[in-house]
């Protein structure tokens, strides 16, 4: 009798056991979850810890409470300058509302390639309205704006609210890149001959000036010596006056010397001259003197 109430009381244990194994279920902090039974969502469960549901009848489907990466595949898209521009946008979202989630994409395998199809068609409306510049330029930062906000608006009717989305990558096609690197080729190559022929006329004009200014000091330089070696010579014969006016004999004696000098310096120099000449009066008055 006791045997058969063990048995009993440990067959009660391990049935409660096995119901609230099957009827509690935890929802950890990275998690948020749908009570289901027969396919109907019954509760939504946000909060983190431990939850109960009805055996055998109820199920549990979770969904990320994280934020979540998408990297839609990149995107030809055509400006409005008439430029192909190869696109490649990254995305961050997270499920705000898993029974709205749940009720239109039902899982994330399918939300993905739904919400990459949205993060395209309004990035080609949007930059289809852009320029090469304005996506190039600090413009970039309003365009990523309207295109969160435009892809935000139509993810929230899938229970997703998009976090943020970037430009990863904007590159021209090749067949277009080539192209425009030969056109800012020969841009660079037409300013820098501008360039150089603003650098040769600048050159030009200052060696002009330079020129100019060496004419006017040397000129200048010139109009100085003359009037200071006038001003010399002007001098020098003041005072050869003022000697001569003094001394004649003694200033004949020296212009003599000085005749001398010049005429008989050289060892080759044949001079043919009188004896009694008046260029050697002075040698013949000293030879009368040494006589004497």
């Amino acid at each position: 009798m006791r045997l058969s109430i063990n048995f009993i009381i440990g067959a009660v244990i391990v049935l409660a056991g096995l119901i609230a194994y099957g009827a509690l279920f935890t929802v950890t902090e990275t998690q948020q979850a749908i009570v289901m039974q027969f396919g109907e969502p019954k509760r939504v469960i946000t909060e983190p810890g431990l939850a109960w549901k009805v055996p055998m009848l109820q199920n549990v489907q979770y969904y990320e409470k994280r934020v979540l990466n998408l990297d839609p595949p990149a995107e030809n898209i055509l400006l409005s300058d008439q430029k192909r521009l190869i696109v490649d946008v990254f995305a961050r979202y997270r499920i705000h509302d898993p029974l709205l989630f749940f009720q239109t994409v039902r899982a994330e395998e399918t939300a993905r390639p739904r919400l990459s199809t949205i993060i395209n068609d309004r990035l080609r409306q949007i930059l289809g309205n852009s320029t090469l510049t304005s996506v190039l330029s600090e413009e970039r930062t309003r365009i990523l704006a309207d295109l969160r906000e435009s892809v935000d608006q139509d993810t929230r009717n899938f229970g997703i609210a998009l976090v943020d989305v970037r430009i990863r990558r904007a590159d021209l096609p090749d067949e277009t890149r080539e192209s425009v690197f030969d056109r800012m080729r020969s841009e660079r190559e037409r300013e820098a001959a501008e360039f150089r022929a603003q650098g040769f006329e600048q050159s030009e004009r200052i060696k002009a000036a330079a020129d100019r200014e060496a004419t006017v000091i040397r000129a200048e330089a010139q109009r100085q010596s003359e009037i200071l070696r006038g001003q010399g010579e002007g001098r020098r014969t003041e005072i050869l006056n003022n000697a001569y006016g003094q001394d004649p004999n003694f200033f004949n004696f020296y212009r003599s010397m000085q005749a001398y000098s010049a005429s008989l310096g050289a060892d080759s120099t044949y001079m043919v001259l009188s004896p009694d000449s008046e260029f050697f009066s002075f040698f013949n008055q000293a030879q009368e003197g040494a006589g004497n």
